[in-house]
């Protein structure tokens, strides 16, 4: 038996590795990985893996969401008085998601940009913000570039968000060939309704109409099948749609 759980814990500490390495953390990782298999790999789980999983990230949404109800720019001054009182990295991250978060997608941008000068230029999260705030103001060749980036670093991170984001910059250059065989290569793979329904709207906007048309049947099919709860949950996305198929004249 101690056999085996010392396997276990080498077990553990190379599957943390691996995501170590496939993310672009720090090499630092690697070595307290190796040299404390057992506690390292509780560190790295606590203070890396489980900030980026999906359970983590859904709750912080969720308790974000609540708080902007309440108080819609506490985060904002928060994440600016951190910042301005200790000017570390970490807060300068900070104030960046806040800045995206709260509207202020120029200086957001150029926050982001600032924390991919330094020790964490490698940093997926950071990239994905500054994509979607570069996206938010018009600069679409810079959020391509970052988006290619977490693309060859990691394919499988936040695959689905990283491929409809990617489509919409492509459309937003005006580079529809390859909006559409993103937006074709995220339905295929995902088959998901925010994956459709993003189609769908590039589809309307660019008048095709007939692939816009079918593409709004299939996710009609599925809205009829929604609760009350899915619905809401969507509310924003079915805005769009609406919005964009307004547009299409009537067969």
């Amino acid at each position: 038996m101690p056999f085996f759980g010392l396997g276990l814990h080498i077990l553990v500490a190379i599957f943390f590795a691996v995501h170590a390495v496939r993310r672009g953390r720090e090499l630092y990782w690697l070595l307290i990985l190796f040299s404390f298999p057992l506690l390292g790999s509780l560190v790295y789980f606590f203070a890396v893996y489980l900030p980026s999983s999906r359970l983590e990230h859904g709750a912080r949404k969720a308790i974000s969401a609540a708080g902007r109800m309440l108080d819609p720019g506490r985060e904002l001054r928060e994440a600016r008085d951190a910042f301005s009182f200790t000017p570390t990295a970490q807060n300068q991250m900070r104030l960046a998601a806040a800045l995206l978060e709260g509207g202020e997608a120029a200086e957001a941008a150029s926050t982001y940009e600032a924390c991919l000068q330094g020790a964490f230029g490698s940093d997926l999260e950071i990239r994905l913000g500054a994509a979607r705030a570069n996206l938010a103001v018009g600069a679409h060749g810079k959020a391509i570039e970052h988006l290619e980036f977490i693309r060859r670093t990691d394919a499988n991170y936040r695959a689905e968000q990283c491929s409809l984001l990617l489509a919409q910059a492509f459309a937003a250059a005006g580079r529809n060939g390859e909006a559409r065989a993103e937006f074709e290569a995220a339905v295929h793979r995902f088959g998901s309704f925010e994956a459709r329904a993003e189609y769908a709207i590039w589809a309307a906007g660019v008048r095709e109409f007939q692939l816009a048309q079918r593409l709004k049947n299939e996710l009609q099919h599925t809205m009829d099948r929604w609760n009350k709860h899915t619905a809401s949950m969507n509310d924003a996305t079915v805005r769009r749609l609406n919005a964009a198929f307004a547009q299409v004249p009537r067969s």
